[in-house]
């Protein structure tokens, strides 16, 4: 069994956006692993896994317009069916 099932992929676009603010929010805030967040303060990717992705998509529309959004069921891909 997966730990964290739902790998969680968006973009945010916005102003005067920081990485480091972001990253840590997610880790005070968020249960998960595999925490990525890169970008600029114009354009943040973020890849998360966590059985929560609803959460991040929530933080995540308060920064900006959030775009490119995908959350895959792992625990389905890892049965062999569509995540």
């Amino acid at each position: 069994m997966i730990e964290y099932k739902f790998d969680t992929q968006l973009l945010i676009e916005g102003k005067n956006l920081s990485e480091d603010a972001i990253r840590q929010y997610f880790i005070d805030n968020f249960d998960g692993d595999c925490l990525l967040v890169c970008g600029d303060d114009e354009l943040i990717k973020i890849h998360f896994h966590t059985n929560q992705p609803w959460k991040v998509l929530e933080y995540c529309d308060g920064l900006g317009d959030i775009q490119d959004i995908v959350v895959e069921n792992m625990e389905r891909q890892a049965n062999g069916l569509n995540g």
